[in-house]
């Protein structure tokens, strides 16, 4: 039978505009790991093993980084899985300890990034080879291909399926970004913390019809991590009053309902993450009825509410209306990205996964300081890279 894992320290760096800041990615990753260990009360001596994410730094970048923390010759892995790739290195330290191979593991995700948008390898002479071109096709046999961001275009496309489709409005997109920045106000971990209104959001600089500059997630520079525990390392270290369980986690890849439909809605990862989401649902017994706190991956506005409609939040097409009545903001039916999410926050495409659960562990502890959730117990974390995997991960306290 497998044993519960539970999560006893969270750190993270503030997410930084990338070559603002005179660091390397190892000095990232020791700040994001040292407040982690700190966190959870422990030496880096007791850490067994380290799944380590990133995406852009060479291979065997994980051990240079966590050699920042100490050189005690455990196993480190190195793990890249586009922007889910953090999630999946928790997933990897929830599985280690939950098999009864770990007492305790740290999982670490950073990144440092360039300035500007990212070519999502569909803009290079490389794009007959990318893992994305099958996804790309299915955009461009749509909606053919302009000169504009390729990740911003196929999300972009997919907001102009969803309003087609369903008759979501440019305001409905925009409250998202105006939403997100809005919460990233009072987090001192985000790469902004300026507030706008929908009307703002609207006016900035369009990047793809219908998206706007203030709509789409940076490029960023910065570190998470967490330490995961078993039931065992918790009593044994007196780690009660902060453990948070990880009550069920599930990954999922594309399935041919994401490519055979030829819409953007479904390549750029919907099916996925519905079904990583029923998939938790069913391993805790809980549903999203029960959830308080979620932290989802708005990279673009439109995934925003792409994801209300896959977590069950609404129905297909009524995420809209959920954004721009406040269901999903203080005082609503649930608070989602009160960290400002990947838009206000930023997006280190390797840390961004677990920045997200690090934000969950301190709103359910109630320590989250003004952007408190008033009552939080349970806390959905939504991670996916287009690619594809989506990880779906439920917290409870």
């Amino acid at each position: 039978m497998a044993g519960k894992a539970y999560l006893v320290g969270v750190g993270m760096t503030k997410f930084e505009k990338p070559e603002t800041r005179e660091w390397q990615y190892w000095d990232m990753a020791k700040e994001a790991g040292g407040k982690a260990l700190a966190d959870a009360g422990i030496g880096y001596e007791a850490v067994e093993q380290v799944p380590v994410g990133y995406c852009y730094q060479a291979s065997t970048a994980g051990q240079r980084a966590v050699y920042e923390l100490g050189l005690t010759g455990i196993p480190v892995y190195n793990v890249n899985n586009n922007c889910a790739t953090a999630s999946t290195a928790l997933m990897m330290a929830r599985q280690f300890v939950e098999a009864g191979i770990n007492d305790c593991v740290l999982a670490l995700g950073f990144e440092k990034m360039r300035r500007g948008a990212l070519g999502g390898g569909a803009d290079g002479t490389d794009f007959s080879t990318s893992p994305v071109a099958r996804h790309y096709g299915v955009m461009a046999a749509a909606h053919g291909f302009e000169r504009t961001p390729p990740t911003a275009q196929i999300f972009g496309n997919a907001a102009r399926e969803h309003m087609e489709r369903y008759g979501t409005t440019a305001e409905q997109l925009a409250a998202v970004g105006a939403k997100n920045h809005r919460h990233s106000a009072h987090n001192p971990h985000a790469q902004f913390q300026d507030v706008y209104t929908v009307e703002e959001v609207l006016a900035a600089k369009t990047i793809h019809r219908p998206l706007t500059k203030l709509q789409c997630s940076p490029t960023s520079d910065g570190a998470a991590a967490a330490v995961v525990a078993s039931e065992r390392f918790v009593r044994e270290h007196g780690l009660a009053d902060r453990a948070v369980e990880i009550a069920a986690q599930a990954m999922t890849t594309d399935t041919e309902d994401g490519f055979a439909s030829g819409s953007c809605i479904d390549v750029v990862g919907k099916p996925m993450s519905r079904a990583a989401a029923r998939q938790v649902y069913a391993a805790s017994g809980l549903g999203i009825e029960d959830v308080d706190v979620i932290e989802l991956h708005d990279c673009f506005s439109v995934n925003e509410l792409l994801t209300y409609e896959a977590l069950g939040m609404c129905a297909d097409g009524e995420s809209g209306k959920l954004v721009a009545e406040g269901a999903t903001t203080y005082g609503g039916r649930w608070v989602v990205n009160p960290s400002g999410g990947l838009i206000s926050k930023g997006h280190p495409l390797g840390a961004t996964g677990l920045a997200q659960v690090a934000e969950l562990v301190w709103q359910l502890r109630g320590t989250a300081g003004e952007r408190q959730v008033p009552g939080a117990r349970v806390g959905l974390a939504h991670n996916i890279g287009l690619g594809g995997a989506a990880v779906v991960t439920l917290l409870r306290r």
